[in-house]
C-alpha cells in the first residue's frame, strides 16, 4: 500500500523539515508560498492539505475558500502562530477541518493529521455506500439513514439461510417489524409467520401457548389445542421477549432448537417439524446470562446472526420522515387536514431522546392529530413532555429573537455549578455538529484546540 500524500504549505524551511520528519510515515510534499501550492494543487490533489495561514504572497485562508468553493474535498489543516479566536473561527467557516496553533508538538501533528485522514476515509466509505445502498423504507421500515441502510442489507444477507436470528433493541424500535422482513424476504415466505410475545404470557401456559396442549392436560384445556411451533411448520416463529421466558422452559427450548421435535403438554406423542426460529429482546443477553436468567447453551445456540436495530435517536432524519409517514395517516383516517410540521416542531422532534422509539413518536403524532386540527403542526399542539425542555435538548437560539432557552434555577438546589453547566452544552453543540469537533468550535466561536483540551481534561 502507497504512503498517502500530503501538501505542507510552509514558508519557513526550518519549520517544514521539521513538521515533515514528524510525518515519515506519510509522503509529505513541500510548497513556501501560495502560488507554487496553487501549481501543486493543480498538478495532483493530495490526501490531505496542511496550510499556514501568513504566507508571503497571500492568506492561506483564502486558499482554503477557493478550494471548498472549487469543490476540493480532501480535510485541510490551517496552522499559525496567531492564536486568536477569530481567526480560528475564520479558518474553520473558510472550510478547513482543523486548527493548530504554533508552536505544537511531533505528537499532536501526528495525531491531528492521523484523525483528518482516518475521518476521509470513513466519510468516503459512507459516501460510497449511501450512493449505493440508499433506500428509503424496506419490508415495512421508513427510514434512509446509513444506520438503517445496514440492518436492511443484514436482513437480505440473513434471510436465504435457516439460521436463528437473534434481534436486539431497545423496546419499541421494530424488532418484530424486523423479524416479519425477515421472514418475507426469505424462502419461507409464503408459509406462516407466527409470533409469540414471552413477556406477555404467564410461565405457566407459555409451554403451552409455544408447544400447545391435548384436551384434559390441565385445568381450563376443554380442547386439544395446536402451539405456535406447530402452526409455524414450515415457516418461522418469532419468540419475542426472550430472555422473560422460564429457565425450565428454556432447557425444553433448547431441545426443540436442536432436534426440531417437541411434545405437547399432556401428550406422549412427539411431533416432528419444521421452522426457523427468530428471536428478540430489549435486554442484553450476554449480561442476563452472566446474572443467571439466561441459559448460557441457549444463548449460544441462538445467537448465530445477530442484528441490532438502532434506537430512534441515533436514525438522524429518519425521524421526520416516520413522523410525516404517521401525520399522513393518521391525517386521513381521521380526516383531518394536516398535511407537514412547523420548523420549529422538525427541531424539537430532532432533539428529543425518544426513549419509547418508534411507538412512542407513533403515539405522540396520533395524539396531535386526534386533539387538534389545522394544516402545519405548531409547538403548542405537542404533549407536555416537549414543552419542559432543558440546556441539553432545548432549540438553539435564534439570532433574530435573541432568546436563551434555558431552564433558570426556581431555588439554590436547582443551580448548577459554571463548569457543569458549560460541559453540558459543549456536549450538546457537539452533538449537533456531528461529532465534528471543528464544526461545533466554529459554532460556539472558539478554536478547536480549545474543545480538545476541555474534552482531554475531561477524560
Amino acid at each position: 500500500m502507497f504512503p498517502l500524500n500530503i501538501l505542507l504549505v510552509e514558508d519557513s524551511e526550518s519549520s517544514a523539515l521539521a513538521y515533515k520528519s514528524y510525518l515519515s510515515d506519510y509522503n509529505v510534499n513541500i510548497s513556501h508560498d501560495m502560488y507554487n501550492a496553487v501549481l501543486a494543487l493543480e498538478q495532483h490533489q493530495p490526501d490531505l492539505l496542511i496550510l499556514d495561514v501568513q504566507l508571503p504572497d497571500g492568506n492561506g485562508i483564502d486558499l482554503v475558500q477557493q478550494l471548498r468553493d472549487a469543490g476540493a474535498q480532501f480535510p485541510i489543516v490551517v496552522i499559525t502562530s496567531d492564536s486568536s479566536v477569530e481567526l480560528a473561527v475564520e479558518a474553520i467557516k473558510a472550510g478547513a477541518d482543523d486548527f493548530l496553533e504554533k508552536p505544537f508538538s511531533g505528537s499532536r501533528l501526528k495525531t491531528t493529521v492521523s484523525n483528518m485522514l482516518e475521518k476521509a476515509r470513513l466519510s468516503e466509505l459512507v459516501t460510497t455506500y449511501e450512493a449505493t445502498s440508499h433506500r428509503e423504507g424496506f419490508e415495512g421500515f421508513i427510514g434512509s439513514s446509513l444506520i438503517m441502510q445496514g440492518v436492511y442489507h443484514m436482513v437480505e444477507a440473513a434471510a436465504p439461510s435457516n439460521a436463528t436470528v437473534f434481534i436486539t433493541g431497545e423496546s419499541g424500535t421494530g424488532k418484530e417489524v424486523l423479524a416479519k422482513a425477515i421472514h418475507d424476504t426469505s424462502p419461507r415466505r409464503n408459509a406462516p409467520f407466527v409470533a409469540i410475545n414471552c413477556g406477555a404470557i404467564s410461565k405457566e401456559l407459555m409451554e403451552s401457548e409455544i408447544f400447545g396442549h391435548v384436551k384434559g392436560a390441565f385445568t381450563g384445556a376443554n380442547t386439544t389445542r395446536a402451539g405456535a411451533a406447530a402452526k409455524a411448520n414450515g415457516g418461522t416463529l418469532f419468540l419475542d421477549e426472550l430472555c422473560e421466558m422460564d429457565l425450565e422452559l428454556q432447557v425444553k427450548l433448547l431441545r426443540f432448537l436442536q432436534t426440531q421435535v417437541f411434545r405437547p403438554v399432556g401428550s406422549d406423542n412427539e411431533q416432528q417439524v419444521d421452522v426457523r426460529i427468530v428471536c428478540a429482546t430489549n435486554k442484553d443477553p450476554a449480561q442476563e446470562v452472566k446474572e443467571g436468567r439466561f441459559r448460557e447453551d441457549l444463548f449460544y445456540r441462538l445467537h448465530v446472526i445477530s442484528i441490532e436495530l438502532p434506537a430512534l435517536r441515533e436514525r438522524g432524519q429518519d425521524v421526520m420522515q416516520i413522523a410525516e409517514h404517521f401525520l399522513k395517516s393518521y391525517a386521513a383516517e381521521e380526516a383531518k387536514p394536516f398535511e407537514s410540521f412547523s420548523a420549529d416542531v422538525e427541531r424539537l422532534f430532532q432533539k428529543h431522546v425518544w426513549p419509547g422509539n418508534i411507538r412512542e413518536l407513533q403515539n405522540v403524532i396520533r395524539q396531535i392529530v386526534v386533539l387538534n386540527d389545522g394544516v402545519e403542526v405548531s409547538p403548542e399542539m405537542l404533549p407536555l413532555q416537549f414543552r419542559n425542555v432543558t440546556i441539553a435538548d432545548a432549540p438553539v437560539a435564534t439570532k433574530q429573537t435573541n432568546a436563551q432557552i434555558i431552564d433558570m434555577p426556581a431555588q439554590v438546589s436547582d443551580v448548577l455549578p459554571l463548569w457543569k453547566l458549560e460541559q453540558l452544552y459543549i456536549d450538546r453543540v457537539i452533538q449537533l455538529a456531528d461529532d465534528n469537533i471543528p464544526k461545533a468550535a466554529s459554532l460556539l466561536e472558539v478554536s478547536p484546540s480549545t474543545l480538545y483540551r476541555k474534552q482531554q481534561k475531561r477524560d
